[in-house]
């Protein structure tokens, strides 16, 4: 069960604001802006609890970090602790978005320098994720070949459901060829009977909204159409952050909603900003060109995006010490993260960087940014800002 709420709900709504004002540079660095603030200067939470809770999160699909407060923001004030611990670190950096859309929706600005400069940034910013995530996930023969299968199956068959299928995919081999043998009676076998009605009911509900919406859009029209593109994009993406890319831009790009310009520039503005990059759809569902879009369709994208993080961490935060235990549920989880770097690659060159890289000017620029962002002396957004700059002034 839950623990009973300790830190009032406003309180835990101003600390997650200052989070999402101030903290820069992404996932991991989000990490570190958490322990901070709730471990070392609030002591709300021991350092133990929150490696446990950063283990959950890193094993759920979504957005980490994003998923990191929920979690300490149920645990230290109920579920509602954990929403408005989200709406405080999400609203800053969703506000900036849809003012983005608005702009970019009100002047034609595709063949704007800066634009031009926001997505060598994109180059950088997921060659160094792409790097990264392969050390992390890919960093032996079997992994390789399953981030490889990964990215020839997204370069060759490109559709809004390959991303899907391919994690999926990628979780069965991982249990085939990367786990171990489970003893009889571990986790996987005590979850039903230890999770509570109401972890049931998010599970329950996680897995009926992965089932229905792709049947109920359909007949349902653009407005669940968005619903699902962004709620799957959410549900089976491992890695959080960049890793989203690929699946937003076979759910957005592929069926004609957002140009792909639009779409790499939105991208690169949204490193520019603190809290979680998944603020993105917010500015996807509002340059859409079907409606709803603008400030709805945003809010619909973002709230889609978002729900299977509280469902996920909803119902597996009761559980979640027998749950990280079980070797076949790891064994899956580590083969859906290595096929996911396939699919990160996949996307780094179309369409990141078919679309950002015009001359080898532009490549050496990028280069250098991505040496620098590697270096982990230079902020992703001074980056980003000189990108932008630069690309500004050449026009």
């Amino acid at each position: 069960m839950l623990p009973a709420p300790r830190v009032a709900i406003g309180q835990v709504f101003r600390v997650a604001l200052r989070l999402g004002l101030t903290s820069f540079g992404g996932p991991i660095a989000h990490l570190g802006f958490f322990r901070r603030e709730y471990v070392d200067r609030r002591h709300w939470i021991d350092p133990a609890t929150f490696g446990d809770l950063i283990a959950l999160c890193q094993a759920l699909p979504g957005p980490a970090s994003s998923q990191l407060g929920i979690a300490i923001g149920t645990t230290v004030a109920g579920r509602l602790g954990g929403i408005v611990a989200w709406l405080g670190f999400t609203t800053p950096s969703a506000l900036a978005m849809l003012a983005f859309a608005a702009l970019s929706r009100s002047e034609s600005i595709a063949g704007a320098g800066w634009v031009h400069g926001l997505a060598l940034a994109a180059v950088a910013v997921v060659a160094v994720a792409v790097v990264a995530m392969a050390r992390a996930h890919a960093a032996e023969a079997r992994r390789v070949a399953i981030a490889g299968a990964g990215a020839v199956v997204a370069f060759t068959m490109p559709s809004p459901v390959t991303g899907p299928l391919v994690i999926l995919a990628g979780a069965v081999l991982g249990r085939l060829l990367l786990g171990r043998r489970a003893e009889p009676g571990t986790a996987l076998s005590r979850v039903g009977r230890a999770l509570p009605r109401g972890a049931l009911l998010a599970l329950a509900a996680f897995a009926g909204l992965l089932a229905v919406l792709p049947l109920a859009r359909i007949v349902g029209g653009q407005t669940v159409a968005i619903v699902d593109t962004f709620y799957r994009s959410g549900a089976l993406v491992f890695g959080g952050g960049h890793v989203v890319l690929p699946l937003l831009h076979a759910g957005t790009v592929d069926p004609g909603w957002v140009a792909n310009a639009d779409f790499v520039a939105g991208y690169g503005a949204a490193q520019a900003l603190p809290g979680p990059l998944f603020t993105f759809a917010a500015y996807l569902g509002s340059v859409a060109g079907p409606a709803p879009n603008g400030p709805l369709g945003g809010l619909l994208a973002l709230g889609a995006i978002f729900l299977p993080s509280f469902l996920l961490v909803f119902g597996l935060l009761p559980v979640w010490s027998r749950w990280r235990a079980d070797a076949r549920i790891r064994s899956a989880l580590d083969g859906a993260a290595a096929v996911v770097v396939g699919l990160l690659l996949a996307a780094l060159v179309d369409p990141v960087a078919t679309t950002g890289l015009r001359s080898w000017l532009d490549v050496a620029m990028a280069a250098v940014a991505a040496v620098a962002l590697t270096s982990g002396r230079v902020p992703v957004v001074a980056v980003v800002a000189t990108l932008a700059a630069v690309g500004q002034l050449g026009g």
